[in-house]
C-alpha cells in the first residue's frame, strides 16, 4: 500500500497520545476508588463484565480515529477490478506455411477455430480488430464489438507467400492508434530505400521523415502502462521480408502497449515443404524478445487445444485488470462504522 499524502501520517502520533491519556484517567479513577471503605461496593456497582465492557467503546473510538487519519493520507493499493473498454488487435500470420498439416486439419484451420473460441469468450467490454500478415499486412477488420463481424472476418483469410512479422505488428499499432498517423508504407519505404538502393519519390521520403520525426519527439511511456488496449501476435515461422519486428516492438513499448506473442506449430517446422523447412520453424527468440520489450508475455501453442487455452488465459486477463486505485473512501467508511459502533454501545450499555 502507498500513500499519496504520506506527510499526513504524522497525525497518527495522536493515537498513542490519546491512549496514554485514557490510561492516565483510568489510573486516577482507581485512586479515587481507594476512598471507599471496601472495594467490594464499587465492584458490585459495576456488575460482572462491566469492567471489560467500559473499555470497548473507547477502543473502537481509537480504531475509528486511526482509520480516519489513514484516510487523510490518501492510501492507494493495487486492486483487481472489472476492466474498462479495451481494444485488442489480433495480428495473425497468413503465410503459406500455415497450410502445414502438423496441426490437424491445418495450422490455419486450427488457428481460425481457436480464434473463434476467443471471440465467443471475449468479455463484453472488449473490442477486437483483426490484422493478417504475409508478405505485407492487411486490416481484415477494424476494432468492433460486433461478435458476428469478428467471426465473419476470420473466414476471409487468404494465404500468401512471405512472413512480414514486423509489418503485422506495425499495422496492428496503426489500428490501435488510428489518430497517430502510423503509416506502414512510409515505414517500408524508409527501410527499403536504405537497403536496396531503390529511390523513392519526394512525397514518400517526406512522409517517411515526418513519421520518424514524430516518433523521435514522442514522450516514451513505461512499457506495459497503456490500459486501454493490447496486441496479440500469432506467427508460425520466421520473418522473411519487411521491417524488423523489434523496431515495431520499440514503437509499441514507447506507447506502453503490451504485445502478447504466440508461437504456433512445432518448433521443428513441418516436413511438408523441405526447401522451406527453415522458415517454417518457430523463431521463438524473436517472439520472446518482442513480448519482453513491451511488457507482454510469450506463449507456445503446439496444438489447437494449446492455442485455445492460450486465448482463454488472455481473455480472462482482459476481463479483469489490476490497477493502482485510491482507497481513501474505504478507510473513511470504516472510520464512520467504528464511530457509530462506539457511540451505539456506549448509549446501550452506559446510557451516555
Amino acid at each position: 500500500m502507498q500513500f499519496l499524502w504520506p506527510q499526513m501520517l504524522w497525525l497518527l502520533l495522536a493515537v498513542p497520545l490519546l491512549a496514554a491519556a485514557y490510561l492516565y484517567l483510568i489510573a486516577r479513577r482507581k485512586k479515587a476508588a481507594l476512598l471507599y471503605a471496601s472495594l467490594a461496593l464499587p465492584r458490585a456497582a459495576l456488575g460482572p463484565g462491566q469492567r471489560l465492557r467500559r473499555h470497548i467503546p473507547p477502543l473502537l473510538f481509537l480504531f475509528a480515529l486511526t482509520a480516519a487519519l489513514l484516510a487523510c493520507a490518501r492510501p492507494s493499493a493495487t486492486v483487481t477490478l472489472p476492466a474498462d473498454t479495451v481494444t485488442l488487435v489480433l495480428a495473425m500470420d497468413t503465410s503459406r506455411s500455415m497450410e502445414a498439416t502438423d496441426v490437424p486439419p491445418t495450422r490455419i484451420g486450427a488457428a481460425q477455430q481457436a480464434a473463434r473460441d476467443l471471440v465467443v469468450g471475449l468479455p463484453a467490454r472488449v473490442r477486437l480488430g483483426i490484422v493478417s500478415f504475409a508478405a505485407t499486412a492487411t486490416v481484415v477488420l477494424p476494432p468492433t464489438d460486433n461478435r458476428q463481424d469478428m467471426l465473419d472476418a476470420l473466414d476471409r483469410f487468404q494465404l500468401q507467400r512471405g512472413t512480414a512479422t514486423g509489418s503485422g505488428l506495425f499495422q496492428a499499432l496503426a489500428v490501435l492508434f488510428p489518430d497517430d498517423g502510423i503509416d506502414l508504407e512510409a515505414i517500408l519505404f524508409g527501410s527499403v530505400s536504405g537497403r536496396s538502393g531503390r529511390g523513392t519519390s519526394l512525397d514518400e521520403a517526406a512522409a517517411a521523415d515526418a513519421a520518424r520525426k514524430r516518433e523521435q519527439e514522442r514522450e516514451a511511456a513505461q512499457p506495459g502502462s497503456y490500459p486501454h488496449g493490447a496486441v496479440i501476435l500469432l506467427s508460425d515461422g520466421r520473418r522473411t521480408t519487411g521491417p524488423d519486428p523489434m523496431e515495431a516492438a520499440r514503437m509499441a513499448a514507447q506507447r506502453g502497449v503490451r504485445v502478447y506473442t504466440v508461437g504456433f506449430g512445432s518448433p521443428q517446422g513441418s516436413a511438408a515443404e523441405s526447401s522451406l523447412s527453415y522458415y517454417m520453424q518457430l523463431d521463438e527468440p524473436a517472439l520472446r524478445a518482442v513480448a519482453s520489450m513491451t511488457g507482454g508475455e510469450y506463449f507456445h501453442a503446439g496444438s489447437a487445444a494449446d492455442l485455445s487455452q492460450v486465448y482463454r488465459q488472455l481473455s480472462a486477463r482482459f476481463a479483469l485488470e489490476r490497477r493502482e486505485t485510491e482507497v481513501s473512501a474505504l478507510f473513511s467508511a470504516a472510520s464512520v462504522l467504528l464511530l457509530v459502533a462506539a457511540c451505539g454501545l456506549s448509549l446501550l450499555w452506559f446510557r451516555r
